[in-house]
């Protein structure tokens, strides 16, 4: 007969890859169920971007077969509580884990990266909203489609506050929804720093697994302002292959190392890396070099993310507001892999901090 501790003792044999520690000890086993041969049990993952659940059930059920019955007829359900080390619960408290996407010069797609990245992640059911901190070049609202959206006003406790538009799965807030299209911000750095306070701390963002900050190009106030006011979690930093944009790459990483807090750089993500063809789909063209961005990754010690190809439903979802990871399945398919790499050194981060 089988029995419950006899299934608790196969599986603390099983190994979470990334936490290197075994599936009972994380707590990361619930609810077992014993019915003769049948076993059933939840794993509840540290994402549910895991880009390992398929090895841990695997290895789940070998380790009842070889340790317990190999008559067991096991079912492995498959849940995710995200986790977070947050010490700071004072700004965005009920926000998990922020991730800012930035880059060393403009033109390298850092937008396009910070709104497929959201979408993936939402696709693979995480709680996620997007900041759009570009405040003298928002491309948020056009890029979902929603640029004659206004964000409504929101009673919490007294106090007035914003409340994101949703679009595709993802929470939403811009300058870009409180200014004409065609208006300019003309700001000095003072005003912006301001209004990017505003939109942290009087945004109902509500529960969210992950918050992406969608940063401008260089390394001015508006950074200097998001790593005074924001817990940021870590970075994404993004850039093309070229020499130039490597360069100013760099530059950006070095601020994240030089501030009084200190930001873990999650990764690199190469955009515009190659081209492929449709009718020659084996093909890659590296029209700007090739290996730039894990050449990158590789002196600054961090994971190279993945190479983002010149796909023409990347520019064209950018332009009518649907961005491809929605609608074109290659994009899909290099965002979730993305998606689960940013994902899973969250996941390793925040259990190496505890």
């Amino acid at each position: 007969m089988i029995d419950k501790n006899d299934i608790l003792k196969a599986l603390s044999t099983v190994q979470e890859p990334d936490l290197k520690k075994d599936l009972v000890s994380l707590k990361m086993i619930q609810d077992i169920e014993v019915d003769g041969n049948n076993v059933s049990f939840t794993v509840v993952l540290t994402t549910p971007a895991c880009p390992l659940k398929e090895k841990i059930e695997k290895d789940c059920i070998d380790a009842i077969h070889n340790l317990v019955s190999g008559e067991a007829k096991v079912t492995v359900n498959m849940t995710a509580n995200v986790t977070s080390n947050r010490a700071d619960k004072l700004t965005l408290p009920n926000v998990k884990n922020i991730i800012a996407v930035a880059s060393g010069k403009g033109g390298v797609g850092k937008s396009s990266v910070s709104s497929n990245l959201a979408i993936a992640l939402a696709q693979m059911g995480a709680k996620v909203g997007l900041l759009d901190a570009d405040i003298h070049g928002p491309s948020v609202p056009m890029m979902f489609g929603v640029i004659n959206e206004q964000p409504m006003m929101r009673n919490v406790d007294g106090k007035e506050m914003m409340v994101p538009i949703e679009k595709h799965g993802v929470k939403l807030l811009s300058i870009g929804f409180l200014i004409k299209p065609e208006q300019a911000v003309v700001w000095r750095g003072p005003m912006v720093s301001s209004a990017l306070r505003q939109f942290v701390n009087d945004t109902d963002w509500g529960e969210l697994d992950y918050l992406i900050l969608d940063l401008p190009p260089g390394t001015g106030d508006i950074h200097l302002t998001m790593l005074q006011v924001v817990p940021l979690t870590g970075i994404v930093m993004v850039t093309t292959p070229q020499a130039v944009a490597l360069a100013d790459a760099y530059k950006a990483a070095t601020m994240f190392g030089m501030t009084p807090v200190k930001v873990p750089i999650l990764g690199v993500v190469e955009n515009m890396a190659y081209f492929t063809p449709d009718e020659l789909p084996e093909n890659k063209y590296y029209i700007f070099g090739n290996g730039g961005g894990k050449s990158m990754a590789s002196e600054l010690g961090v994971t190279f993310l993945g190479e983002v190809p010149i796909i023409m439903s990347v520019r064209e979802g950018g332009d009518q507001g649907t961005p491809g990871a929605v609608k074109d399945e290659k994009v899909k398919k290099v965002f979730h892999e993305i998606a689960e790499k940013v994902a899973q050194q969250i996941a390793v981060l925040n259990a190496s901090s505890i």
